[in-house]
């Protein structure tokens, strides 16, 4: 493996398809594709200020760096890349990728990140200004997440969630396939038109949740205050704790709920409109 050390580069490709190659105090200024094409490359306590660093590698693993926020789009059509310890300020990252793993990372600029890509393992993940973050992915396990920003995990398939707080307005919609576990999910249009979204042990928040679900499943979750009109149009089988603000026209499945301010059925339920609901400790 090549060593490079306490070096300085700069413009378009200086380490263009390169192969086992180690870099330690690099700094990579403003350029393009700095080591575009690469393969089995490892870089530590470096500081990369170009976009798109790491497009079409193979198996990178990045500890300790520092990615500016104009290294935008530094990991695109790459595979196996893992990032640790890392203080990751560009935007858009992770496109059309496979196998990323993320340890210890904080994004505060990660809107457009995660799109289309397959096999993603986060652990201990801080990610802010995350607009449409996870778009289009599937196979993602994530664990410690705190993510702030809206439209996060859209499109997803087979996603596991543990222990996260997701701050998200308009999340998981059209997803397949998600379980969330022991986690706070707060936003306005929570999981709409999802198919087989599992909770477990979840708070929620935020107006209208999990409508036009398909396959919902609730286990022992509770509801914030401004949860309300939560489940219309929904085939859903719940348990809730706690009191929820008010429930409108679930279509089909059954509710347990230890306390319900309102439940509203009215002339637009949907088909088969047999849901069986039970308010109160003894449900």
């Amino acid at each position: 493996m090549k060593i490079i050390i306490k070096r300085e580069f700069g413009g378009e490709r200086p380490l263009y398809n390169k192969h086992g190659l180690r870099l330690e105090d690099v700094t990579i200024h403003l350029g393009e594709s700095s080591v575009k094409e690469g393969s089995d490359i490892e870089a530590l306590h470096c500081r990369f200020e170009g976009k798109y660093v790491f497009w079409c590698c193979d198996n990178v693993l990045v500890t300790d760096c520092h990615f500016a926020e104009s290294a935008r789009s530094s990991v695109w059509h790459s595979r196996s890349v893992e990032l640790r310890n890392c203080d990751q300020q560009a935007p858009k990252m992770f496109r059309e990728s496979r196998d990323i793993r993320l340890r210890n990372v904080v994004m505060p600029h990660a809107q457009e990140t995660f799109w289309a890509c397959d096999g993603i393992d986060i652990d201990n993940v801080e990610a802010r200004e995350a607009d449409y973050i996870f778009m289009n992915c599937s196979n993602i396990r994530v664990r410690n997440l705190k993510l702030f920003g809206n439209y996060a995990f859209q499109h997803t398939k087979n996603v596991e969630i543990r222990d996260s707080d997701l701050q998200s307005k308009d999340s998981l919609w059209e997803t397949e396939n998600v379980t969330v576990y022991d986690s706070f999910i707060n936003g306005e249009y929570l999981g709409w038109h999802s198919k087989n979204l599992r909770l477990v042990r979840c708070r929620i928040g935020g107006t209208q949740p999990l409508c036009y679900a398909d396959g919902l499943v609730l286990e022992d979750c509770t509801f914030e205050p401004d949860a309300d009109l939560a489940l219309e149009y929904s085939d859903v089988h719940a348990t809730i704790r706690g009191h929820v603000t008010s429930i409108k026209n679930p279509r089909t499945g059954s509710i347990r709920a230890d306390s319900c301010g309102e439940v509203i059925l009215d002339g637009n339920i949907k088909a088969p409109a047999d849901c069986d609901i039970r308010i109160g400790p003894e449900a």
